[in-house]
């Protein structure tokens, strides 16, 4: 996520923990490397302007040129003018005293809002709440066929008619949402290849109609300054709520995260981080600035991992690695958490300090299919005592999960190394040991 970005800014801050003091001239120096590193990240160029007057005004304080440490006093700097750019706090959707919540999505074409409407419903299911997605685009081929594929997928009901304007689509799902006790209605309304005036004029009618208490609007973060633009004229026309980035991490040069706000004076909401389903992210501008600056995530990870965790299972497996009797059935599920919780280097970037260093290692993920793939081609006994695995099973495991007997002889390897670790680790007190993340490693 805004990797090139991340490059540029930490090679300016290793220059500037090379000066033994910092002067005007090195902090001027400095600030122009900055300035170009977000110019051509296709931050809006007067966005640029002020963060870098506001981050040089502080700079050339007093505090930061006596600082012990000046440039970490300037990273610090950077990371609050950033968190402040980004918005400072987190905004959470509006919700309505009486059900239904309506929640109106609008964008472009392309800018991925069916997909978001997906997503969106699957983020707010799993809070409790009860969503329906609205068909509301009739004219772009398949719009419709496309968000209940996505509904189906999810197990979240979609409304939609087939001859019918779209404001009366929308103003009838308000019945059917309130027949199926569904407490959040998500609109998925037309885009198009450019902003029109009928296409708006047919949003303006769905607000002045349904008065959604949400307005979200839909960019494609890898669009730049082209998304930060039409944000700006949707939201002269809309007055929207709120904004949604999608494909954040794709090639992109984070331009749109860095202006949007500032430009549309409205908040950033949720980022979409991925294809899948369960790839959004509320937005919280302080762990966004960390990550833009290298400094991981920590929180995002943890809440990762909790809302993937299962306790029962957690507390089983601690049981188990007490009495030493951690097995492969074990090995396989903790591997199988961990892929839920997305991208193997999109969680390693989270963690502070490794994001840098795994910079350019590719991290394989069909890894984690080969051992999955290994350990379901074993019979129940040979996952939970793998010590019978001799030479002949092994070639059986290794012919019916369609890798090499080697592959077979380094997981089972692995899983005794990992084994030893945990029998020296069970010899430490209790509150030193901890919980220990297992299938990492």
């Amino acid at each position: 996520m805004l990797e090139d970005l991340t490059q540029r800014l930490e090679a300016v801050f290793r220059k500037l923990r090379g000066f033994g003091a910092l002067t005007e001239k090195n902090i001027s120096e400095s600030m122009k490397e900055i300035r170009r590193a977000l110019l051509e990240a296709d931050v809006n160029y007067k966005v640029v302007k002020d963060f870098i007057t506001a981050v040089e005004t502080r700079a050339l304080g007093q505090d930061v040129i006596r600082s012990v440490t000046p440039g970490q006093m300037i990273v610090k700097i950077v990371h609050s003018e950033l968190i402040r750019l980004l918005g400072e706090t987190t905004t959470q959707i509006k919700t309505a005293g009486i059900p239904p919540t309506i929640i109106m999505l609008a964008g472009l074409q392309g800018s991925g809002k069916t997909t978001f409407a997906g997503k969106l419903g699957d983020l707010l299911r799993r809070k409790g709440r009860h969503p329906m997605l609205v068909a509301a685009d009739i004219y772009r081929p398949a719009a419709i066929e496309q968000l209940h594929i996505v509904g189906k997928s999810l197990n979240i009901p979609v409304y939609s008619e087939k001859e019918a304007d779209p404001v009366a689509i929308c103003m009838n799902a308000i019945g059917a949402a309130r027949q199926d006790s569904c407490d959040i209605l998500i609109l998925d309304t037309a885009g198009r290849m450019h902003i029109d005036n009928t296409m708006m004029q047919e949003l303006e009618i769905i607000k002045e109609k349904l008065k959604p208490h949400e307005i979200l609007f839909v960019a494609d973060g890898m669009t730049g300054q082209d998304a930060v633009n039409t944000a700006k004229e949707f939201c002269d026309r809309l007055e929207f709520d709120g904004i949604v980035l999608t494909k954040l991490d794709g090639d992109t040069r984070g331009g749109a995260a860095l202006s949007i706000r500032a430009v549309t004076q409205k908040p950033i909401k949720f980022i979409g981080i991925g294809e899948k389903l369960d790839a959004i992210e509320q937005f919280y501008p302080e762990r966004m600035a960390s990550r833009i600056l290298g400094m991981g995530d920590v929180v995002s990870l943890v809440e990762k991992a909790q809302e993937t965790v299962d306790e029962e299972k957690a507390k089983k497996l601690e049981k188990k690695l007490r009495k030493q009797e951690f097995s492969l059935e074990d090995f396989l599920d903790q591997l199988q958490q961990i892929k839920r919780m997305g991208p193997l280097d999109q969680l390693l970037g989270m963690i502070p300090g490794l994001g840098a260093q795994m910079r350019g290692v590719k991290v394989d993920d069909g890894a984690f299919t080969r051992i999955e793939a290994i350990i379901n081609s074993m019979t129940l006994e040979e996952r939970r005592n793998p010590k019978v695995l001799n030479g002949s099973r092994r070639r059986r495991v290794a012919l019916g999960s369609g890798t090499r007997v080697q592959d077979v002889n380094q997981l089972i390897n692995q899983f005794n190394q990992m084994k030893k670790m945990l029998k020296n680790m069970r010899k430490m007190p209790y509150g030193k040991m901890g919980r220990i993340p297992m299938g990492i490693g």
